[in-house]
């Protein structure tokens, strides 16, 4: 694994899940509609990032890319849980879903790099 490409990845994850996180708080659509969705997308797009960076092996961009997914969403959806806006058991579901999704990005960087 690859420890420089999964925190870039993984970095840039987690402020697209923060950004979304505090619009949400203050824009209800978002925070109803918008959530589940563009937290799976952006743990998706760091799989693929950690994929691209990494250049590794298929094992490697799918645990790396799950990783990358998992963590992002983790951090994202803890901080989204002590503002009040998402019940705690979203925190592990969410984050299994999303580490799923940073899989699925990992296989998409790994067959388009």
């Amino acid at each position: 694994m690859n420890k420089d490409s999964l925190i870039i990845a993984t970095a840039i994850g987690l402020l697209l899940q923060l950004a979304m996180v505090v619009v949400g708080h203050y824009v209800p659509a978002i925070r109803e509609k918008g959530f589940a969705v563009g937290g799976m997308f952006f743990s998706l797009v760091a799989g693929l990032l950690y994929a691209r960076m990494a250049q590794t092996g298929w094992g490697g961009a799918l645990g790396g890319g799950a990783l990358a997914g998992g963590l992002c969403a983790i951090l994202g959806i803890a901080v989204s849980t002590a503002l009040g806006d998402v019940p705690p058991m979203i925190l592990a579901m969410g984050t299994a879903a999303s580490a799923v999704t940073g899989l699925i990005g990992g296989a998409v960087g790994k067959l388009i790099g």
